[in-house]
């Protein structure tokens, strides 16, 4: 999973410092390595297996066999040999069970494989939610004409939100920001970050700079240029 260098992150920086110098809105650049742990992944495909693996196996006609426990029990101890058989097979299947939830859970809880059996709805569901949560949380809806666009990356999900305050979508449709959405994703699939974020601030910039261009004479920044890197939630 590619990471940001310092030189890469200073120049998203500069870009939307450049981007922001020709309107009053403000964009504001955040990346993380992932947006959830996704711990219910490793579970969920270890009780998945643990569940349906003997079945399958025996549909299959594999018989999982282990040492008789029972051999030497009377014939006062069981009822029968078929209560015997059954027995071990419950064992069996118990046994099983409990190897194939081990092994499932520990191989899923890699970080490569959780996140390829992660569904895709599912971390677009975390991702969306993260980003909100950034979004507030840095008050881009506190700025002075609501005019805040926020481009939210998270790595390990090669995912990308963008979020643009009330003040935005009352002047611009949201059909308007596919063109940045685009290059942000391309740079995303290929391993480019820097250059996804770079085009995204630029087309972004231009939109703003549009719809609202900058007052020479009373233009603050209200928002930190610099890239915002979240740790692992």
């Amino acid at each position: 999973m590619k990471t940001l260098t310092p030189e890469e992150l200073a120049a998203i920086e500069a870009a939307v410092r450049e981007a922001e110098a020709k309107t009053s809105g403000e964009i504001y650049c955040v990346v993380t390595e992932e947006s959830s742990h996704y711990g219910e992944t490793a579970i969920a495909w270890a009780a998945g297996v643990a569940l349906l693996g003997p079945a399958l196996l025996l549909v299959a006609g594999v018989h999982v066999t282990l040492p008789d426990l029972f051999a030497t029990w009377s014939a006062s101890d069981v009822s029968s040999a078929i209560e015997i058989a059954v027995r071990r097979a419950l064992v069996g299947a118990i046994v099983l069970q409990g190897v194939l939830f081990a092994v499932v859970g520990l191989f899923a809880s890699i970080p490569s494989v959780r996140m390829a059996l992660t569904p895709k709805h599912l971390k677009r569901l975390r991702v969306r939610r993260r980003a909100h949560e950034q979004f507030f949380a840095k008050n881009l809806h506190l700025t002075r004409e609501r005019t805040g666009v926020m481009i939210y990356v998270s790595l390990a999900e090669r995912m990308a939100e963008l979020i643009a305050d009330d003040g935005i979508h009352d002047h611009v449709g949201p059909h308007v920001w596919d063109k940045a959405m685009a290059a942000l994703t391309e740079g995303l699939k290929h391993g480019r970050v820097e250059a996804g974020f770079e085009a995204a601030v630029r087309l972004c910039g231009e939109v703003l700079a549009e719809k609202f261009p900058a007052d020479p004479n009373d233009n603050p920044n209200q928002i930190p240029d610099a890239v915002a890197v979240l740790p692992r939630p």
